[in-house]
């Protein structure tokens, strides 16, 4: 059986580097695209995109895998918190300085870890704890920009109410990420896009050439519906305090896709960030990997005594660490289904 985790990795990763590909493209788009418009098309490209592949596979989904009434909530909440936080980021932005938005929109992975641990009950172990804090510490050094670039205002609470919307809604697309993914993204894209663009309507924004609406809605495809897509399928088996830490690499791959084509320069601080990054991603890859659980061993003592033969029992146990190989292992079943029905703990 294929390992599942290794899969998830490699989605989480594909997310991180899609959303990535947003980075040096949005750059040439903006010049003619006002950012909240920029925001609406991007999101509609994505829901047009995967809904477009969703036509090909609606058929095939079985009735459970896709959305139910008892999934509307968390449905409602994803595409609300994705309307509301980009409106917290721009007003903090505009009170504030955008070297401070960058800075604190670290938060997004801590705030997404806290809220499944505290409200979803989502396992959390000390070295993925280690893991968010080195991939926190990295996105701090990429994005500090001297002292001057980290002021708590007004400004910077409307940031940070930002990041907990994202969050909250990782988890939220966490709780439905068993469900059909391309429905999911439809609705994401479609919902959060309408959302933007009635703001951007409010905020008189001029609405950008037809040329470049076309190119942001491919670019919102790729960047913002692969990305998605990619992610879910992380969650559904990593959860969403692991897959924000994989996500979080996107920075890194943003800047080196702007070296390549733009043309931009690597600096020193990039370097001791990237080395920090390197750090935490490779204990995350052990964190996920790894499977630890408990043997038990019985062992029967059987005597006679006076005539009568009894029977002892000893059990003693031990902590067993190894790499996830389901194949290897013995394991016939999921992952997932065997940690469930043997009381597992991975960490």
């Amino acid at each position: 059986m294929k390992d599942t985790r290794i899969k998830a990795i490699i989605y989480a990763f594909l997310a991180a580097l899609f959303y990535a590909v947003n980075v040096p493209c949005a750059k040439r788009l903006m010049d003619d695209a006002a950012p909240t418009f920029m925001a609406a098309f991007l999101y509609l490209g994505a829901g047009i995109g995967v809904g477009i592949m969703y036509l090909f596979k609606f058929r095939k989904e079985k009735p459970e895998q896709k959305l139910g009434r008892k999934d509307i909530p968390y449905t409602v909440a994803m595409v609300v918190l994705d309307i509301v936080a980009p409106i917290l980021l721009l007003a903090g932005v505009s009170i504030g300085t955008a070297a401070n938005a960058s800075l604190l929109g670290n938060f997004e992975i801590v705030a997404t870890t806290l809220i499944a641990l505290l409200f979803f009950k989502e396992k959390v172990s000390w070295r993925l704890w280690i893991a968010i804090a080195l991939v926190t510490c990295s996105s701090i050094i990429l994005s500090f920009s001297g002292t001057g670039s980290l002021q708590f205002s007004l400004g910077s609470l409307l940031v940070i109410g930002a990041t907990v919307c994202w969050g909250l809604e990782n988890n939220c697309t966490r709780s439905i990420s068993d469900k059909s993914t391309y429905q999911i993204v439809t609705i994401k894209g479609l919902g959060s896009g309408a959302g933007a663009f009635i703001i951007a309507v409010i905020l008189g924004e001029k609405l950008p050439p037809l040329k470049n609406i076309i190119l942001i809605l491919a670019l919102g495809y790729i960047s913002y519906g692969l990305s998605i897509f990619t992610y879910v399928r992380a969650q559904n088996t990593l959860g969403a305090a692991k897959t924000s830490a994989y996500y979080a690499t996107a920075p890194f791959i943003g800047v080196l896709l702007s070296v390549v084509f733009l043309k931009e320069q690597l600096s020193f601080t990039f370097l001791i960030a990237l080395l920090v990054m390197i750090a935490g991603t490779v204990v995350i890859v052990y964190e996920t990997l790894v499977h630890k659980h408990t043997h038990v061993h019985k062992h029967y003592i059987t005597h006679t005594h006076d005539g009568t033969t009894h029977t002892h029992v000893i059990e003693h146990s031990h902590e067993h660490s190894h790499v996830v190989s389901e194949e290897k292992h013995g394991h016939t079943h999921s992952l997932q289904e065997l940690e469930e029905s043997l009381g597992h703990s991975s960490f």
